[in-house]
């Protein structure tokens, strides 16, 4: 047997004994990570070398480098033990239990051999190939990798059971601190519909938002019938018990034309609620309208004539000029099409120049004179560009704030400086009367369909904010009077909350500190009141509260358009109970990805900043 002193990794650890003469188990502790242990030497070179499933944990406190020269040592240590007692079987045992063989030939196959093996898996089961921009399928990749050739995959029992049992508790356990803060900042329940058209039903799905992050809680398959709307009700209803009614301060929908039936009902049982519409589709809708105009109309046919012929050039041409324009905002893409294809043929405004001027087109252009000569001097010419880069002036403060509406971000405080800022911004283009008339008309009518009483207490309370004579503008104090009305049944409740709020204009007391004075647009809008409204604690309260409210479905939207049908097919057999778990896991991890990329879970219940998913 080889000696104490050939084991290498006692020279790493302090040892402070045996627990018995002559026992192999001491009690030691790692030189590297200072972590206390007790056990063989087994234990103490799994910990060194990074093995799991023997007791001790992977020492934090050695860098890749290190953890090589270990295995150069473990695999000469071995090698010395193999030639001393070459009968011996219990090594390759012993070390494929670590995850480790340093003994055994591992046949290496080409990066090229690898990708086949991959995509001949794709292609046999018909899976969708975005799939391997998931960071999950990068993480199992990796994971499978490092434990080497012996991994066997589990059972499709265990996949539906044990390990999605698991998976769930992990979720549940990082989601905790999400719940726990709804108490201080409240939260929002955001409802959003999905067509299934091979079910013959729609499904709607519902999450919660906070600044701690979103979480998806559960969705409902509706068929259309007398019922829906009451399974609807029901579960929306049931979702607001389960979540705390005074914890829930508003709804937001993105379910058509159904939404304003089922606000009536929901606001009769819960009068404190407040019920919002999705302040990003509201905006996708104004630069629809705006491309709509007259004026404007003509640039959006201009942009898609030099389209069309740009593509038709593409197919005799090796030019990739055009699809070489990546699309990076998808939602834009879908909900404001007519602004993103402005935008892309400005952006290309110098190489179509230079295209059209080229020996190639002007080859090409004669079998195609009529259209191609037109789209020749629309690019050559000043006025498209002209007219094209002012619809995009117009349309950037819209643009500017949707790029804001993340839905992991509380930017309540904000959308009504949004109509302030629009109605300014078109107001300095220089446009004719005419046309500043239609503009603000289409604003105006906009705002009116989305205004919500939060809008204006949030731009009210958001210490950014601070001067704008906000008492002064009819339509906020309205909005404040109405929002307390619905927050605060109690009349002297309502009296004090208007008393603080004279405090915080006057700028008394902590409010009138230089701290607070100077961190007004410099801090986050709830932190501020954390740090500085602690003289007027209902005041605080209710500000801490609208301004932690999200104003978009954007990102529970996408993820929910993420959602592949062959999933419940999949899961049908497995009963209810499992197929709700599995709709828990899969869109609180989607949420998770979209966020983060890929998740640490081991790390998600210390860092309390929990975001998760959409729709099944």
């Amino acid at each position: 047997m080889p000696t104490e002193t050939d084991k290498w990794g006692w020279k790493h650890v302090s040892v402070f004994g045996g627990f018995d003469k002559g026992s192999g188990t001491k009690r030691w502790k790692c030189n590297h990570c200072n972590v206390r242990y007790n056990g063989s030497y087994s234990r103490v070179r799994a910990h060194l070398l990074g093995f799991t499933g023997v007791g001790v944990k992977s020492c934090p406190a050695i860098d890749k480098s290190l953890r090589e020269e270990f295995r150069i040592l473990e695999e000469e240590r071995l090698h010395r033990k193999k030639k001393k007692n070459p009968l011996s079987a219990k090594i390759g045992k012993r070390m494929k239990n670590c995850q480790l063989n340093f003994t055994s030939p591992i046949r290496t196959l080409a990066k090229e051999d690898v990708d086949e093996n991959v995509a001949r898996f794709f292609y046999a089961d018909g899976l969708n190939m975005n799939v391997v921009n998931s960071p999950y399928f990068r993480e199992m990749i990796r994971a499978v990798a490092a434990y080497g050739p012996g991994y066997e995959l589990p059972s499709k029992h265990m996949l539906s059971d044990t390990c999605l049992i698991k998976e769930k508790a992990k979720l549940e356990k990082a989601i905790t601190l999400v719940r726990e803060s709804w108490p201080h900042t409240g939260c929002t329940i955001i409802c959003v519909n999905r067509v299934d058209g091979s079910l013959g039903c729609f499904c709607i799905n519902f999450f919660i938002a906070s600044p701690r992050g979103v979480m998806f809680l559960k969705s409902i398959d509706i068929n259309e019938g007398d019922e829906a709307d009451n399974l609807f009700i029901n579960v929306l209803s049931d979702a607001i018990v389960e979540i705390g009614p005074r914890n829930v301060i508003q709804i937001i929908t993105h379910l058509g034309q159904a939404s304003s039936a089922f606000e009536s009902v929901i606001l009769s049982k819960f009068p404190h609620i407040f019920w919002s519409h999705c302040t990003s589709h509201s905006i996708h809708l104004l630069m629809e309208e705006i491309a709509e105009l007259d004026w404007m109309k003509a640039v959006v046919l201009c942009a898609r004539g030099i389209e069309q012929v740009i593509s038709s050039y593409q197919r005799y041409s090796s030019c990739v000029l055009y699809n070489s324009m990546e699309i990076s905002d998808s939602l834009s893409l879908k909900f404001a099409p007519s602004f993103c294809l402005v935008q892309r043929i400005f952006q290309m405004k110098e190489e179509l120049q230079d295209l059209v001027m080229s020996i190639e087109w002007k080859q090409w252009k004669v079998t195609d004179l009529c259209d191609v000569v037109n789209t020749e001097a629309t690019v050559l010419g000043d006025e498209f560009w002209a007219r094209a880069q002012l619809m995009l002036q117009l349309s950037e403060p819209f643009v500017r704030l949707l790029a804001t509406f993340n839905i992991d971000k509380s930017v309540m405080g904000n959308v009504y400086n949004w109509r302030v800022q629009s109605l300014e911004a078109v107001r300095s283009r220089g446009i004719d009367d005419i046309a500043l008339s239609q503009m603000e008309l289409l604003i105006e009518s906009r705002w009116d369909m989305l205004f919500s009483p939060l809008h204006a207490a949030g731009y009210m309370l958001n210490p950014k904010y601070f001067g704008r004579g906000q008492s002064k503008d009819k339509t906020v104090m309205r909005g404040w009077k109405a929002t307390l009305e619905r927050y605060e049944h109690e009349s002297a409740t309502r009296r004090l909350l208007r008393e603080q709020l004279s405090v915080y204009w006057r700028s008394e007391g902590s409010f009138g500190e230089e701290d607070a004075v100077e961190c007004r647009d410099k801090m986050d809008p709830v932190a501020w009141w954390e740090n500085f409204g602690f003289e007027t604690p209902h005041l605080q309260t209710l500000a801490i509260k609208v301004l932690s409210q999200v104003s978009s479905v954007s990102l529970c939207r996408d993820s929910a358009q993420c959602d592949s049908l062959p999933c419940r097919e999949t899961v049908k057999k497995m009963g209810v109970e499992r197929v709700e778990d599995l709709a828990f896991v899969r869109n609180n991890l989607g949420l998770l990805s979209l966020k983060h990329g890929s998740i640490n879970f081991i790390s998600m219940p210390k860092s309390g900043n929990m975001c998760c998913s959409t729709g099944c």
